[in-house]
């Protein structure tokens, strides 16, 4: 059976993280089918994500960009919660990966920061679909970080 993952990304976006998102899941999972579905911002990524699993996806990276102001605070927000219920009504992992623009002071740091998150959560759904519910388990309570350097576990 071939496994099918979905990428959802946005035009708002300014790093093109649904390429590397494909790249990763490609170089992990060679055999499998990836559908990339491409959406003007991140409200839109709920929806997108929804079609995706309906299409027989067996799990979706989401990759959105949040802007600075108040209000792209609420929308992501609203985004988060519609992303959840995906989850919930088709019980399969939507893995969301954001990046606020406020995150960084300079445009540099911000394209590390989506380069590395992008990464290691295209990593981390193709675990999820591969292996299970158990497959990350190995790593719990190690302070892992997705756009940072990794935190460590507290002793």
């Amino acid at each position: 059976m071939t496994r099918k993952y979905g990428i959802a990304d946005t035009t708002f976006s300014r790093v093109d993280m649904g390429s590397i998102a494909y790249k990763v899941i490609r170089s992990e999972d060679d055999e499998a089918e990836i559908i990339r579905y491409t959406v003007p911002g991140i409200k839109d990524l709920p929806v997108a994500s929804k079609r995706l699993l309906d299409e027989g996806c067996d799990g979706v990276i989401t990759l959105g960009w949040v802007g600075k102001t108040i209000l792209d605070k609420y929308s992501y927000l609203a985004t988060s919660i519609g992303l959840i219920m995906v989850q919930i009504l088709t019980s399969k992992h939507v893995i969301d990966v954001t990046v606020h623009e406020d995150e960084a002071d300079d445009e540099e740091k911000l394209k590390e920061i989506a380069i590395d998150r992008a990464t290691k959560h295209a990593k981390n759904l193709v675990k999820l679909v591969k292996e299970g519910k158990n497959a990350l388990t190995k790593y719990a309570g190690k302070g892992l970080r997705q756009g940072y350097n990794n935190a460590g576990e507290i002793d």
